[in-house]
C-alpha cells in the first residue's frame, strides 16, 4: 500500500465528512459512514485506477454505502439536525448571525431534496465538481446531472421566494 493513496485519503476527510453529513444528516452517522468508507477504500485500494480521481471513488463508495444501509433500514434519511450544521459553519461566518441562520435554513432545504437531486447539488454547489466530474460519480449521463441540479434549484428557489414573499415563478404580481 502506498503512502500517497494514505496521504490523499486523509486529505480528503473533511470532504468526505461533509458529503457524508448532508447524506445522513446526523454527525455520528456521518461519522461512521466515513469510516467504512475508508476502511473500504483501503481494503480495495487496488481496484483504484491510478490517475483518476480518488475523491469520486470514495463519494461513490459512501453512496453505495448509503443507499445499501437505507434499503437496510427501509426509511429515507431526515433533515439535518440544527446541532449538525454548526460542522458546517465556515470560519468567516463565524458571529454573523445572517450566514448562520441562511446556513441553516439552506442546509434543511438541500436536505429536502429528493436524494439524486441532493447528491447532485453537493457535488456540484458544494464540493465543486464540473457536470462532467459529477455524472462520473455518479454513473449517470452529463445531461441527468444538469437536469437534476436544475430541478434542485428550481425547487430551493421557489421556496427561499415562497418564504420571502417575493414572487413565484410562473405567477404574475397583482
Amino acid at each position: 500500500m502506498t503512502s500517497d493513496f494514505r496521504e490523499d485519503l486523509v486529505s480528503l476527510l473533511p470532504r468526505l465528512r461533509r458529503f457524508a453529513l448532508t447524506l445522513t444528516g446526523d454527525l455520528d452517522q456521518a461519522d461512521d459512514l466515513v469510516q467504512q468508507a475508508c476502511e473500504k477504500a483501503l481494503l480495495k485500494q487496488d481496484q483504484w485506477q491510478v490517475g483518476t480521481r480518488l475523491d469520486s471513488w470514495v463519494y461513490r463508495i459512501i453512496q453505495n454505502l448509503h443507499i445499501d444501509q437505507l434499503r437496510s433500514k427501509g426509511r429515507r434519511s431526515e433533515y439535518l439536525h440544527e446541532d449538525s450544521v454548526e460542522e458546517l459553519v465556515d470560519a468567516g461566518s463565524k458571529g454573523l448571525p445572517e450566514r448562520e441562520i441562511m446556513l441553516s435554513v439552506l442546509s434543511r432545504l438541500i436536505a429536502e431534496l429528493p436524494e439524486e437531486q441532493r447528491m447532485v447539488m453537493l457535488l456540484v454547489a458544494v464540493e465543486e465538481n464540473s457536470y462532467r466530474e459529477a455524472a462520473d460519480t455518479l454513473m449517470i449521463p452529463v445531461g441527468t446531472v444538469m437536469s437534476r441540479l436544475s430541478r434542485a434549484r428550481a425547487r430551493i428557489m421557489a421556496v427561499l421566494e415562497d418564504a420571502d414573499g417575493g414572487p413565484q415563478r410562473g405567477k404574475e404580481n397583482a
